[in-house]
């Protein structure tokens, strides 16, 4: 039995080598550093996460930061109580967010629609709240939740691992800052998006579509849709955890600021901005946002100066006098655009327009005007 078509392993394949050729194919694009590769993997399983959900089953969901940062806590108190290791932390975060789903989904989906996107959101805000000024002694407020010297990490002390210096997560006793930390987060992706190619081309990830394209239907024909969108409300919230303990890998600090509905609608702009329900479209959603968050938002004055300077004096002022307002603090009205302009030409997000020009590359040559097609001969 065939474990993958030959258009799902090209694709894989294809997906893998563009995901650890990165640091090579973006450094003409300024975005070649650690720390921004790093953010476009955590973000990638975020968003492939949450199609899961909303892009194959069609649930809106308000509130997936609250498993983002639930995700964060378990690995930073799996490092405090543990050990250092990054894979038990990671275990234990997948764990907590996917059990934190299974109760809040089990709520939620009892409505559908916009009444299950405002109780996700209010869960959402509930536990940012929660974790905010309530159960400080769990998250550590407003500071957050950090790690230190005296933590007991029974684990490591039981192995008789030391810690000298500044407590970082490892891996295997190898440290996971610069490039390790990206290929280790690079890892995860392409894992994430392996597991979701065969959801997706599963049975089922069939029982999903069809809940999305009629659920009604599906339950007049006697069919119990509540455990497969149980099952993917619980599988995205998962997703969302394991991006969350990976932040909390290459930023050992867990704060409520991870748990706000700001974060939630995030990964609704990646998944649609990208192509919600395409495998592909969500990830590039999420570089596309961390990308312009990042570098645009670093661009001033002096930059553009420089840029425009081969122009004559008035046409360089002018130019950056234009050019600055979609930069620097203002990057988020270059997002807005792009995002108007891509809703409104195509609205199944980038990926439809990839799609499009696929499509104009495929036509095959008509024929001259005016002349008749060869006609095949009979068999004499």
């Amino acid at each position: 039995m065939r474990i993958m078509s030959r258009n799902d392993l090209l694709l894989f394949l294809g997906f893998t080598v563009v995901v650890l050729a990165m640091p090579i194919w973006l450094h003409p694009f300024g975005a070649a550093y650690p720390d921004l590769l790093q953010r476009f993997m955590i973000f990638g399983i975020f968003a492939v996460g949450f199609n899961i959900l909303f892009g194959l089953t069609g649930y809106l969901s308000f509130g997936h930061a609250a498993f983002f940062g639930v995700g964060s806590y378990a690995a930073v108190w799996s490092f405090k109580l543990l050990s250092l290791d990054a894979i038990p932390a990671m275990i234990f975060a997948v764990v907590v967010s996917g059990v934190f789903a299974l109760v809040i989904g089990f709520v939620s989906l009892r409505r559908s629609g916009i009444y299950f996107s405002i109780l996700t959101l209010a869960f959402a805000q509930m536990s940012y709240n929660l974790a905010y000024s309530v159960l400080t002694p769990i998250t550590n407020g407003e500071t957050g939740l950090q790690l230190n010297l005296n933590d007991p990490r029974y684990l490591d002390t039981t192995m008789g691992i030391p810690t000298a210096g500044q407590p970082v997560p490892t891996l295997l006793g190898q440290s996971l800052g610069g490039f390790a930390g990206f290929y280790f987060c690079a890892g995860f992706l392409i894992l994430a998006f392996f597991i979701a190619m065969r959801i997706t081309n599963s049975p089922f990830g069939m029982m999903l579509k069809g809940i999305k394209s009629n659920q009604t239907r599906m339950n007049y024909t006697g069919f119990n849709t509540k455990p497969y969108t149980l099952a993917a409300f619980v599988i995205s919230g998962m997703y969302a955890g394991l991006a969350g303990a990976l932040l909390a890998v290459t930023d050992p600090l867990a704060g409520a600021e991870r748990m706000q509905w700001t974060a939630s609608g995030e990964v609704v702009l990646m998944t649609i901005l990208g192509g919600a329900g395409t495998l592909v479209g969500p990830v590039i959603g999420a570089w596309l946002i961390k990308y312009f968050e990042n570098i645009f938002s670093a661009i001033n004055e002096t930059i553009l100066h420089r840029f425009f300077d081969v122009l004559p004096d008035g046409l360089d002022n002018a130019l950056v006098a234009i050019t600055s307002k979609f930069v620097g603090e203002g990057w988020f009205l270059t997002l807005g655009l792009v995002f108007v302009l891509i809703v409104v030409f195509l609205p199944g997000g980038i990926m439809e327009g990839v799609r499009r020009i696929a499509h104009l590359f495929d036509r095959k040559p008509k024929g001259r005007p005016g002349k008749a097609a060869p006609q095949p001969q009979p068999a004499e």
